[in-house]
């Protein structure tokens, strides 16, 4: 699947250079592109703007500090976005700023109620958990789109081969 323009080398050079684990580990590149095609799925059900899902796709995860429990981690990557990216590698003017801010801060809490953007973004990352060994669950997933069972089946099954 193409990277949307947003996504561009100086972007993707940036946040490799930033992230501190495994670029193709579990958190990585790898899951940032699956989360990508998931959102891009979904959003053609849900409406959601595919700029913000691609930005959510490839900054979630940025500000890991391991594979495990890291509850911050979404907080640190919103202040990255806020801080560096925003106005230098992209510009969004200020709801679509604050939507992907809310998406990134927030995405690992186990929200479902949010602007149909940043659930598609949440769906997105939460369908690609196989990974780590989990089924999604159709009732953690926000969207409609995300709780399709023939999508769950899809991106679960894609998300067991993690290192593609």
């Amino acid at each position: 699947m193409d990277l949307p323009a947003i996504i561009t080398p100086e972007l993707i050079g940036y946040l490799r250079a930033l992230y501190r684990m495994d670029w193709h580990g579990i958190h990585g590149w790898p899951h940032w592109l699956r989360v990508w095609e998931n959102g891009s799925r979904l959003a053609a059900r849900t409406g959601a703007d595919l700029t913000l899902v691609a930005l959510f796709a490839f900054t979630h995860d940025v500000a890991r500090l391991n594979d495990g429990w890291d509850v911050d981690h979404g907080r640190r990557a919103a202040e990255i976005i806020h801080d560096t990216l925003q106005g230098k590698v992209f510009q969004l003017n200020e709801n679509d700023l604050n939507l992907l801010l809310d998406a990134v801060t927030r995405h690992s809490q186990g929200i479902l109620e949010a602007d149909p953007t940043v659930q598609t973004c949440w769906d997105a990352d939460r369908l690609d958990l196989g990974r780590v060994g989990y089924r999604p669950d159709p009732a953690l997933l926000c969207t409609p789109a995300a709780r399709d069972p023939g999508i769950i089946e899809w991106a679960y099954e894609r998300s067991l081969r993690w290192w593609e």
